[in-house]
């Protein structure tokens, strides 16, 4: 989930922005940790044979082996056979010893042409998010289900077959990051320095991509990679390092809320943060007030988009306005957000989506990752930022955790009593986001480079419009921005936040949307 710096998990401590990371899914509304200089950790190796159980110790050893199941069932009229693979492949550094077992589930069509057929590869966000939020929210072939009525409610979510799977159209290859899901780091004293960080993480990735592509003999599979929230940042990356680590192209990137630059997300320093966070807040109101109907739904978020790049972001660059005119510009604010102009006012024109004042309106706390979705407010008199819990992560988000453990254990066979680590504080907490002699990694200039040097890639963008931790704004901004295959990029919008794929009706319009983009 996602999510802005996104949040991984609830923190007791004052939120900022400035931490943009996690997603469903989630960033984390944590300042990021820039820990000591690593040094460059070393790429990881082949994988070892299966009967090599030996060379593991501590929590890596209590892995069970993988898991191979069989099914058959029906998805949108079409009946599918296909095979489970539910287990982990090992990541090695330049001496041959193991440094993570990475958990994956993959599902193949069975007697499908593996040279057509195409193959994706999924991973959330945070850091530190693990997949199951894709992989039952969106596209496995079984999904959990909130109650109608009730979407908050998540300890009567139930499991049920996907209708709306991509399986009809992809093999999926689901992967944990280290740290996360039941993927395992060998030694957890340096797999800070080894694997929580964004180029860390991208070359794990690409290897592990590399690792299960080559053993199933997909290296000639039409290929895609799928991220969530930070899952865009690490799309990029994982993308740039599969084809200079790895010599291995994609073919498309298809992301799902996606965090595109940590910088755009960071409403407390940036005015054109706020300025594209605006605009969900606008679709939020709406939808409240019921006035956001399908058929003049893009028109209205077009005004809003034009609106907030425009008059709004032109009065915060400017000298802060006085007396009338201040009043004026917070009443207008006001209009456009739904909030209360004292709020607007105290914020002087930049409502920060985290703080409680914001979230909290007539005894309701609303989740930074739809803003249309509330719970009762625990604290209605006022608390500060780091007490006020976000229903999604804290609340029905959670109930991903125990779905997946039952799920593996039921369907694919795969019993462990190690706990599913859905989200992990301590990765995000030690999460390194400088790139290669910088102070902070930024992935526009990458995705520049791969739509100038893979003239056929493709990129299909999903958004919610009720996200206010990754906002659709963001990706329109960027795109417009893209210099060269700005006409290979797909923007998509979807009644919903951050986790559009809750909603049965966005989860369908989204599958279907992904079906044609995968289409040759």
């Amino acid at each position: 989930m996602i999510k802005p710096s996104l949040l991984c998990k609830h923190m007791r401590r004052p939120h900022t922005k400035a931490g943009l990371a996690l997603a469903t899914a989630l960033c984390l509304s944590a300042a990021p940790v820039y820990a000591v200089p690593p040094t460059p950790p070393t790429a990881p190796h082949a994988d070892a044979p299966k009967e090599a159980r030996t060379e593991f110790t501590g929590t890596a050893a209590l892995l069970p082996d993988d898991a191979i199941t069989h099914h058959t069932d029906t998805f949108s009229g079409h009946k599918i056979s296909y095979t489970d693979h539910a287990g982990t492949l090992v990541l090695r550094d330049d001496a041959g010893k193991p440094t993570a077992r990475m958990f994956y589930v993959a599902y193949t069509q069975d007697g499908a042409d593996p040279a057509k057929r195409p193959v994706s590869f999924f991973f959330n966000g945070g850091p530190g998010g693990a997949t199951a939020y894709l992989h039952l929210g969106a596209a496995g072939p079984t999904a959990l289900t909130f109650p109608a009525g009730n979407p908050t409610d998540g300890a009567n979510a139930r499991l049920a077959l996907n209708p709306d799977s991509w399986l009809p159209d992809t093999d999926m290859v689901f992967i944990d990051a280290p740290g996360t899901g039941w993927s395992t780091p060998t030694d957890p004293k340096t797999a800070d320095k080894t694997f929580y960080g964004v180029k860390q993480d991208a070359r794990a990735f690409a290897k592990t991509i590399q690792l299960w592509a080559n053993t199933n003999g997909r290296l000639t599979s039409p290929r895609y990679l799928v991220g969530e929230s930070y899952g865009g940042i690490r799309s990029i990356e994982v993308a740039e390092a599969l084809a200079q680590q790895q010599n291995l192209m994609v073919n498309g990137i298809v992301m799902i809320s996606p965090a595109l630059d940590m910088g755009l997300l960071d409403t407390s320093n940036s005015i054109l943060a706020s300025a594209l966070t605006l605009p969900s807040f606008e679709a939020a109101k709406l939808a409240l007030q019921h006035k956001l109907a399908p058929e003049t739904a893009a028109h209205q978020l077009d005004e809003a988009y034009h609106y907030a790049l425009g008059p709004y972001l032109s009065t915060l660059a400017n000298t802060p306005p006085t007396g009338d005119a201040a009043r004026d510009f917070y009443e207008e604010v006001a209009n456009h957000t739904g909030l209360p102009q004292d709020v607007i006012a105290k914020e002087r024109g930049q409502p920060q989506p985290m703080a409680h004042d914001v979230r909290s309106r007539d005894g309701r706390l609303y989740t930074l990752y739809d803003a249309t979705v509330s719970i009762a407010d625990p604290f209605p008199e006022g608390v500060d930022n780091g007490d006020s819990p976000d229903p999604t992560l804290s609340g029905f988000g959670r109930a991903y955790g125990s779905a997946f453990e039952n799920y593996a254990a039921k369907t694919l066979n795969y019993r462990t009593d190690l706990s599913y680590e859905l989200l992990s504080m301590k990765v995000n907490a030690a999460w390194d986001f400088r790139g290669d002699g910088e102070p902070m990694a930024h992935q526009i200039p990458i995705l520049r480079r791969l739509l100038a040097l893979n003239p056929t890639l493709r990129i299909f963008i999903a958004n919610g419009y009720y996200d206010l931790a990754c906002p659709f704004a963001s990706a329109r901004w960027v795109t417009e921005h893209i210099p060269v295959g700005r006409n290979r990029i797909g923007l998509h919008t979807y009644p919903g936040g951050h986790m559009l794929y809750t909603r049965p009706d966005s989860r369908a319009a989204l599958a279907r949307d992904v079906k044609a983009f995968l289409a040759p």
